[in-house]
């Protein structure tokens, strides 16, 4: 692991730690107003300053943080293993189960899945609990989010289905789920693990583009795409520099994720 790769780790590891200790950095919540304080610059009280409300944004920056780097790994895991199951199935079984599946995959990749996101997203009621907020939009990531994992997962199983130990166990009697499972799955587990890892920075970018538009996570909780809609009404750099702390904080967090990528790559080959 090269110096860059090692910054990268090192770099996610403080991230998820100081969003995983919010609560203990950040004591007084992200929805508590200091109405005295609106809108106004780092202090000493408020690192980042406060948003036009009032409320803290060195807090609303850790818990949304928090709120983007555990849900976006919950729903790269869900789409990973869809994915899996229709995929790998569809390349297992070969035939017309896989004709079917990939033409129903490809219809999904011939529609812009962030516009089915927005849609899907903009049918909801605006004025949705938080919590449920955040559920529902990862949950629509991780549904959503399966199609181009599930094609190179199909021609990694289908590879394997003509390979000779997958013979050699059709040979001694072991078909069905059980030669799926036992030895087709665990040779897929490389190519499991990338398609989650690089899904993992696309849903983080996904979930900051719905928050942009306002479909998102609900208010008062703070995610990325929350966050960086304050930055609509800016009108240079220069005049509020602090406001851009979690567009920092996003473009480095993806930078790291891509760096860890590259490292992934480089050990499948």
């Amino acid at each position: 692991m090269n110096l860059w790769r090692k910054l990268a780790c090192a770099v996610l590891v403080l991230v998820i730690g100081a969003s995983v200790a919010a609560g203990w950095l950040a004591p007084a919540g992200y929805a508590k107003q200091y109405r005295e304080e609106t809108n106004s610059p780092p202090s000493h009280a408020h690192w980042f300053g406060t948003d036009e409300i009032g409320r803290d944004r060195f807090a609303r920056v850790l818990y949304g943080t928090r709120i983007s780097l555990l849900l976006a790994p919950a729903a790269a895991l869900l789409s990973t293993l869809m994915a899996a199951l229709i995929g790998g199935l569809a390349g297992y079984l070969g035939g017309a189960w896989s004709r079917v599946a990939m033409t129903v995959t490809d219809l999904f990749l011939s529609l812009p899945w962030l516009f089915l996101l927005i849609t899907a997203r903009a049918l909801m009621p605006l004025n949705v609990s938080p919590l449920l907020s955040v559920l529902v939009t990862f949950l629509l990531l991780g549904l959503l989010g399966w199609t181009t994992a599930a094609r190179v997962l199909c021609a990694s199983a289908g590879s394997l289905r003509s390979s000779d130990f997958v013979r050699q166990a059709r040979a001694a009697g072991i078909h069905g789920q059980r030669l799926f499972w036992i030895h087709v799955v665990p040779n897929l587990k490389p190519v499991l693990y990338a398609q989650f890892w690089i899904s993992i920075p696309v849903f983080i970018l996904s979930e900051a583009n719905l928050g942009i538009l306002g479909l998102g996570v609900a208010e008062p909780m703070p995610s990325w795409g929350s966050l960086l809609k304050e930055l609509e009404g800016l009108v240079s750099v220069g005049e509020e520099p602090w406001k851009f702390v979690p567009l920092v904080l996003l473009v480095i967090v993806v930078t790291s994720f891509h760096l860890l990528l590259s490292r992934q790559d480089e050990m499948a080959v």
